[in-house]
């Protein structure tokens, strides 16, 4: 008994340490839009994941929490049209042929090869 408790506790594994994930916001102004989300690579381009919400004034915010690394991501508006970010001039060629924004969360090296 003593063997094959001296071996269970030789598996365990040393406590990871856990880095926080850190809260980031993303905004998009469309005074004109009636719904805006934001979809990436964080989300698996779920349209639907990440809903905004409009102020007043027709800007759109939304919080979100990552985990440290880089992101691709869009906005869509009226659940058609796919937008980069006007206010994030990072990013990457897609395989449409169109960008994705980019957005760094954390510290580190970048490695994001080929954006823009």
């Amino acid at each position: 008994m003593k063997e094959s408790a001296r071996k269970t506790r030789s598996l365990r594994r040393a406590p990871r340490s856990k880095v926080a994930k850190e809260v980031v916001v993303f905004e998009y102004f469309d005074p004109s839009a009636n719904i805006v989300t934001v979809t990436g690579d964080f989300n698996e381009w779920s349209q639907t994941a990440r809903p905004m919400k409009r102020d007043a004034g027709g800007l759109w915010k939304v919080k979100v929490r990552l985990d440290p690394g880089s992101y691709q991501y869009k906005f869509v508006v009226n659940g058609e049209r796919w937008e980069e970010d006007p206010l994030n001039l990072r990013r990457v060629i897609n395989e449409h042929g169109t960008y994705n924004s980019i957005r760094k969360v954390g510290t580190g090296p970048d490695d994001l090869t080929g954006s823009v």
